[in-house]
């Protein structure tokens, strides 16, 4: 009826509601939010109008219980009352309910004068009624009355036309007793015969020229009725030029289903020409299809085309297929063309990478606060030019290779992705072409999944390559390999190509790619992760390495010089290089993971600090005459340059073990544990056995120093001893009454001064330890010499008692149980004075010596620091 009302006929129902089932023509099934209401039919009448079909029956006159089949158009007036009906408002159920088992058609057997009153003439006035009552009677009178008058009215003609068929009938009887020939009706058939003939004759050339020009007619009309079909090979090929593809594609699906199956010659003739330029247009679709580069959206488009056309084989696949391989070209393509630029083969220039720029995202910007371990350098932030580096061929490659994979890769997916959904194929191909896709599912995805494990294991082995030649086997060298490696990548590009592979893995993993087809990525950053963190610490050995030219020997007032400062810094420095490397993303594991990682990083530390305890070694130990000034050169830019090299030449050996045994002393101290801390920081592994093995380096170092300068400055003091107590052959035996002490002691202790004072220089730390080894050194001599005489007279006990107390007196505060054990042991070896004038005389005497030398001993008196012992 409309298109929100639908009026069916039902079979017989309980209900008044029911459900609604939707059927497609496919056979699925749907539902309804609406159901649908049940009325009771009404009776149709011939000229009514109806939203459905209705079955022509014979009309049965009920009330007069006639079993006679009377015609539709006799049947009883639309309106029998024959005054203007008004149909009620009254509900049809109440109806029913009210009039059971009868009905308002007075047709029926059952018809209800009462309800048809109320249905249709509820409001009627009484007046209009009896008009109606009227008009029923004249109605039944009228139909009574008519087949009567109609049939004598007519009678007389009845019989006139009786009498006319006998009269004939007897005269064709007369005629027929002659001879044949003669009959009536063989006269007529002669005369008829002569007639055609002569018409024939008369009219020939005109019906002749009248047949061809309707043969002339009817071929105009079949060309004009199917010039669709006679202009269609010349339309496909206009349209083909203009790339109209759809218009062309509707046209011949609209020949197929038309002349398809034809038997007639000429459309089978033409539709083989419509199928030729068909079959010429898959063909470039197809080629257009596979034809790199394309777009995402232009595939699409030409696999939904050769879909439509219904073109053999798999189109969409080998689409796939083409594409793959044009990726693995392109990759490969790229390898060649920076090999032969490196090799200096191809380009004029070298690209230039700036480490600062948007080449990719804010992380790999952050590569250029690390952009430099060399000690002395000035590091500037920014866009200055004159940051922007020379980038190695290999790092420029590994951009241009990732940013490559990225941005093809994305495509490939999607291409795949709508292949096995079905959206690359048309509404109508799209159930056919899903149940050969169903076919065939497994084995095509095993085949994508080898393409895009192909592609990863390309992209990987040449990153590989480029960065990490011996991880590759070798037949693969060739292949993925060939580059010039002169020197290997430092730490700093290293950690800037890890970024570039970091943020490629995470575009992939954003395309929802499995992670097994990725984790061939994963292993890569790993081992590019490891290889980092070793390259980084083997140029952090040369950088410290090349601390040693870097030695001004300004001391500060700690005794220290700039070396350990510069050491911790520069350890520092490189770690916080390494600090994105070490920082594990999403789906990375830890760097020091495997063992052997954990044990080459745990040497290559170690020899980091071994490299700088030799440092000190070489510094401290080298001759006065053998400085090397010319590695200093790299400094230039240092204002203190020329005042470090003038105070260098100013010290003396002795000074520079000074100076180490102080650095030593600090390292060991502080700036070892605040390397351990960092380590520890950064997640290294055995930062214990890393500590140990540097502190016990360290200490040999440190006590092979103290040995050398206690050599150097204990010995002439201790040989100066034995020639300065017997000088002027003096006897023990045979000697005058002590005057005082002698002048061999005191200069022993001028010559103890001067190394006080020329260590308080360096360093007061380091006072206690040296003197206290001096004093043991001295003290150990003068017990020998004591006990070495075989006999002291008065004179000489009291002689050698007050220059050993003298001596032990004034070193007091340096004393250590060695030391003091020697003074005992040459004290002992004395006679022991009898006389208290003996011991008078020995205390003035110690005085007077204390006294006239207060000046000089005041070193000797008072320390806040701490005897050391050794």
């Amino acid at each position: 009826m409309s298109a929100s009302k639908i009026v069916c006929r039902v079979g017989q129902a309980k209900n008044d509601k029911g459900d609604i089932i939707v059927t497609t023509k496919s056979g699925g099934k749907g539902t309804s939010t609406v159901s649908f209401k049940l009325l009771k039919p009404e009776k149709i009448g011939i000229l009514d109008q109806s939203a459905v079909w209705v079955d022509e029956m014979n009309y049965y006159d009920m009330r007069t219980d006639r079993n006679k089949g009377i015609s539709p158009l006799s049947l009883r007036p639309a309106n029998p009352l024959g005054i203007e009906i008004d149909k009620g408002r009254f509900p049809q159920k109440d109806l029913e309910a009210l009039f059971p088992g009868m009905s308002a058609d007075f047709t029926s057997e059952n018809f209800s004068a009462a309800w048809y009153l109320i249905e249709n003439h509820s409001t009627t006035s009484f007046d209009q009624l009896k008009t109606a009552v009227v008009n029923l009677k004249k109605q039944a009178n009228k139909k009574n009355e008519g087949s009567l008058a109609s049939v004598k009215g007519g009678l007389s003609t009845f019989f006139e036309a009786q009498d006319a068929l006998s009269a004939i009938h007897q005269k064709l009887e007369a005629d027929g007793t002659e001879k044949v020939e003669g009959s009536m009706t063989q006269k007529l058939e002669n005369v008829l015969n002569r007639a055609s003939n002569t018409a024939d004759t008369l009219f020939q050339e005109v019906l002749g020229r009248k047949d061809k020009a309707d043969s002339t007619r009817n071929a105009l009309n079949v060309l004009q009725r199917f010039k669709f079909l006679f202009n269609l090979p010349l339309n496909i090929e206009r349209n083909i030029q203009k790339g109209d593809y759809d218009v062309v594609i509707n046209d011949y699906e609209k020949a197929k289903s038309l002349f398809g199956k034809t038997e007639v010659q000429v459309f089978k003739k033409y539709y083989a020409e419509v199928e030729t330029r068909i079959e010429s247009l898959r063909e470039l679709l197809l080629d257009k299809l596979l034809e790199t580069p394309s777009t995402l959206h232009d595939q699409k488009r030409y696999i939904r085309y050769l879909s439509d056309l219904h073109a053999p084989g798999d189109p969409a696949w080998q689409c796939i297929g083409a594409q793959h391989q044009w990726i693995l070209q392109l990759m490969h393509n790229c390898k060649e063309s920076y090999v032969k630029e490196q090799k200096g083969n191809s380009l004029l220039h070298s690209p230039m990478l700036d480490l600062d720029s948007e080449v990719r995202p804010s992380p790999i910007g952050h590569l250029s606060q690390t952009a430099s371990l060399k000690r002395g350098s000035s590091f500037q932030p920014g866009r200055d030019d004159a940051w922007r580096y020379k980038a190695p061929q290999q790092v420029v490659f590994v951009e241009k290779l990732t940013k490559l994979v990225v941005s093809q890769l994305p495509n490939f997916w999607k291409l795949w992705i709508s292949y096995v959904n079905g959206s690359l194929f048309s509404e109508t191909e799209k159930s056919g072409q899903m149940e050969r896709s169903k076919k065939n599912a497994r084995q095509r995805q095993n085949d994508f999944k080898k393409m895009i494990q192909e592609v990863m294991h390309s992209l990987v082995k040449l990153i590989r390559g480029a960065l990490l030649p011996f991880s590759l086997r070798e037949g693969e060298s060739r292949q993925y390999g060939g580059w010039e490696m002169k020197s290997e990548l430092s730490g700093q590009w290293l950690t800037h190509v890890i970024q570039t592979v970091r943020l490629s893995s995470e575009s992939l993993t954003a395309l929802e790619i499995p992670n097994d087809m990725l984790q061939i990525i994963q292993d890569l950053i790993s081992d590019l992760r490891v290889r980092c963190v070793i390259v980084t610490l083997q140029h952090t050995a040369e950088d410290i390495k090349r601390l040693a030219e870097k030695e001004d020997w300004v001391v500060d007032n700690e005794g220290l010089t700039s070396l350990p400062s510069q050491f911790e810094q520069c350890i520092i420095h490189s770690l916080q290089s390494l600090k994105t490397v070490l920082d594990c993303k999403p789906g990375e594991a830890s760097v020091f993971q495997q063992q052997k990682t954990q044990e080459d990083v745990c040497q290559l530390s170690i020899g980091i600090m071994q490299v700088f305890i030799d440092c000190l070694e070489q510094l401290s130990t080298k001759p006065d005459g053998d400085i090397d000034t010319a590695h200093l050169s790299v400094d230039v830019s240092s204002p203190d340059l020329f005042g470090s090299i003038h105070e260098d030449s100013t010290l003396s050996s002795e000074q520079r073990l000074l100076i180490a045994l102080s650095n030593c002393r600090y390292l060991e101290r502080h700036t070892f544990l605040n390397v351990a801390e960092h380590f520890e920081k950064h997640g290294f592994q055995g930062v214990e056995k890393i500590t140990q093995v540097s502190m016990e380096s360290l200490k040999e170092l440190d006590q092979r120093l103290f040995e050398m300068y206690i050599e150097f400055k204990a010995d002439p003091i201790v040989g100066s001893l034995e020639p300065g107590i017997y000088a002027g052959y003096f006897d023990w035996k045979d000697c005058l009454v002590p005057a005082g002490v002698r002048n061999y002691l005191k200069e022993a202790l001028v010559n103890i001064i001067a190394v006080h004072a020329e260590v308080f220089t360096i360093s007061k730390d380091l006072v206690p330890r040296v003197m206290s080894r001096v004093v043991e050194a001295v003290s150990e001599e003068l017990s020998r010499l004591m006990q070495c005489v075989s006999s002291f007279s008065k004179n000489g006990a009291l002689q050698a008692r007050l220059e050993i107390s003298a001596l032990r007196d004034t070193v007091a505060i340096f004393l250590t149980p060695e030391s003091d054990s020697s003074f005992k042991q040459a004290l002992e070896a004395l006679p022991q004075l009898s006389s208290g004038t003996d011991k008078k005389l020995l205390e003035e005497l110690l005085n007077k010596f204390k006294s006239s030398m207060h000046l000089q001993l005041t070193c000797f008196q008072a320390s806040s620091s701490p005897m050391m012992k050794t």
